[in-house]
């Protein structure tokens, strides 16, 4: 069994990460740990969420330095449901022994520090740290998380924007002289479960926020190879992501073209549904998939593609938890489909 820990159990992103390593049929999980200010420090974690309500003896600990160290020799497997600024800090150390480190912040998704420091507002130092970071988009990069040692867990967005873009790009069907347009509603749990007034469900309508200069833009960027427009938009709604892209096909690309590139691939990738009409949120929520439907109009030559995912688990948790497969050789579905 693999020895497993999570570092920030108590948010929305680190109590889904406990239920599927609880659920795993190879994963044990040792330890649960939250920040030493934390307000949580000490609680079980089913005081803190009610799904978990049965987990009574898993108790939030404050981690240390001491404790990073610890960790990093005695587990197998580390999850960073934390800050930024944490998983900056605390990387080197978690990552000097047996563990392999799974980090769902965004503090090693970009290679570039410049851009790094100018969208996440510190410098970035950890370098040998980000040297071995791979980029953890489960159905793209599979052999480099296989080897990873650090795996860098996409963001939700850049999750749901990659998975519909990727395919076209791979197969040489965009326009490259006009940017994809991205507009994307994800629901009120992205922003963490820290209250907060702008985030708080009685005042959150539908608005746009980030516009021009989210920090999602260079990760999408960077792992796609071309540059975007991305619009992120806050909804009335808990979980799920809706992505509707916009492309300009290149000169003579077909419906067909499109389909065989999406065919190609995604084929023998269980967590992508092609469907046969624009998905819904309600059609993934709660579960690992990523759902995708896309509509061209030959004659202009534009394409609208929608990417539907649960940003708690596609956009997080469960897509961990197809990266921590990978590393530990077992199938991308344990513990995420049927038996």
């Amino acid at each position: 069994m693999l020895q497993v820990s999570i570092i920030g159990a108590s948010g929305y992103t680190g109590a889904q990460l406990v239920e599927l390593v609880c659920n795993h049929p190879h994963m044990t999980l040792a330890r649960t740990f939250v920040s030493a200010q934390s307000a949580d420090s000490g609680k079980p974690v089913s005081v803190l969420h009610g799904n978990l309500a049965h987990m009574t003896s898993q108790i939030l600990e404050p981690i240390s330095d001491d404790l990073l160290h610890t960790l990093s020799q005695s587990m197998d497997l580390v999850f960073l449901a934390t800050p930024h600024e944490a998983s900056h800090d605390w990387m080197n150390t978690l990552s000097q022994g047996k563990a392999k480190i799974l980090d769902l912040s965004g503090a090693f998704r970009l290679q570039n520090t410049e851009v790094f420091a100018k969208h996440y507002g510190f410098a970035h130092t950890a370098n040998d740290s980000l040297a071995k970071a791979v980029y953890g988009l489960a159905e793209w990069y599979a052999d480099d998380i296989a080897n990873a040692s650090i795996v860098a867990v996409p963001g939700c967005y850049p999750t749901a924007s990659l998975s519909a873009l990727k395919p076209v790009v791979q197969a040489g069907l965009l326009d490259a002289t006009v940017r994809p347009i991205i507009n994307a509603v994800s629901g009120v749990s992205g922003a963490g479960r820290k209250a907060s007034l702008n985030t708080s469900f009685y005042e959150v309508s539908l608005q746009a926020y980030g516009v021009l200069n989210h920090r999602h833009t260079p990760e999408i960027e960077a792992y796609l190879g071309t540059d975007v427009i991305f619009t992120p938009h806050l909804g009335n709604f808990k979980r799920g992501i809706l992505a509707t892209v916009t492309i300009k096909t290149a000169a003579g690309t077909t419906a067909a073209d499109l389909q065989n590139a999406f065919e190609h691939a995604y084929n023998g990738k269980p967590f992508v549904r092609l469907r046969e009409s624009f998905p819904k949120i309600d059609d993934v929520a709660y579960t690992p998939y990523v759902d995708l439907f896309w509509k061209l109009d030959e004659n202009s030559g534009y394409a609208v593609i929608t990417s539907a995912i649960d940003n708690v688990m596609k956009g997080a948790a469960s897509q961990a938890i197809q990266c921590a497969n990978l590393i530990a050789n077992l199938p991308i579905t344990k513990g995420l489909i049927g038996a």
